[in-house]
């Protein structure tokens, strides 16, 4: 029995699906295939039932998964820990980040890294919420920022602040939208948003509450994009209230009233590299910066 099976075993228990599983260890199906063989032949009884669904475990796999995982907790402190006792800490931490710096706080982060921790390689890598989950859940980043809730056993969260999104419309439609009832938003045009951004998931959690399903315009997954285009008269969205209410302000859009979305703002990471000391670096001076 080796750790990189026991690994692979809770990797399949935790998706329920080999191909799946495969995908997040970078391994082919076949060969994840033959390392749960192995294990089921050393403990000489199967620890998964086969459907075309998926797999499910066992009773026995079921006695087992917190044994094994108990394993590999030890075996990443035991690293860990031989790390720490190395010296000063350095490596490479691949971040990935969305909308606006300012949001994130990324630029007081990276300075307060940058200061305490000088040998760490901080490399930023922006794209849409959606994307950074799926990459830090197949290890393809380190850690990165995120909008909503968490569906993945393998990623681990800190939340770093709730933020409010608000409803809003072109600046010459403020006669158009006073009065106007929730459900009558419907009858408005909208604009669409791509499914990888947690707008999208949060403008359709909204149109459900509404019980509304609007006409789309467009498909755009970039908030500057978004605002001008709403600034021009093209149709509602949901955006981010700190950033909606200047513009307000200014006169060049108008929000809709008693409506609202609240998320998450998290830092997501591997569950698996929970306790590595680069990652504790990333984390603590997250907490300083964010004092949560």
């Amino acid at each position: 029995m080796e750790i990189y099976q026991l690994r692979t075993f809770v990797t399949v228990a935790q998706q329920g699906h080999l191909t799946q599983a495969a995908e997040l260890l970078h391994l082919s199906q076949p060969a994840v295939t033959a390392q749960i063989k192995a294990l089921e032949e050393d403990f000489g009884m199967p620890l998964f039932e086969r459907s075309t669904g998926g797999v499910t475990l066992t009773r026995v796999g079921q006695e087992l998964l917190p044994q094994a995982q108990a394993i590999l907790t030890a075996a990443r402190d035991l690293m860990n820990h031989s790390r720490m006792l190395k010296g000063e800490m350095k490596g490479k931490a691949l971040i990935g980040t969305i909308t606006t710096p300012e949001m994130t706080n990324i630029g007081p982060w990276v300075a307060a890294l940058a200061e305490k921790y000088p040998l760490i390689d901080i490399q930023l890598q922006h794209g849409v919420t959606g994307q950074i989950l799926n990459k830090v859940r197949k290890k393809e980043l380190d850690a990165g920022f995120y909008i909503g809730n968490n569906p993945y056993v393998n990623v681990n969260t800190l939340t770093l602040t709730e933020l409010c999104f608000r409803v809003v419309a072109p600046a010459a439609w403020q006669s158009r939208i006073e009065g106007l009832q929730p459900r009558e938003l419907g009858k408005l045009p909208w604009i669409g948003i791509s499914q990888l951004s947690s707008l999208h998931r949060l403008t359709t959690e909204l149109w459900r509450e509404l019980n509304i399903a609007p006409k789309k315009i467009a498909e755009i997954d970039h908030v500057p994009t978004i605002c001008s285009v709403v600034e021009s008269g093209v149709g509602l969205a949901l955006m981010r209230e700190d950033e909606a209410k200047p513009l307000e302000a200014q006169g060049r859009l108008c929000l809709i009233p008693h409506i609202e979305k609240r998320a998450d703002l998290q830092f997501v990471y591997p569950a698996e590299r929970e306790g590595e000391p680069i990652l504790q670096a990333l984390l603590s001076e997250l907490v300083s910066v964010w004092k949560i």
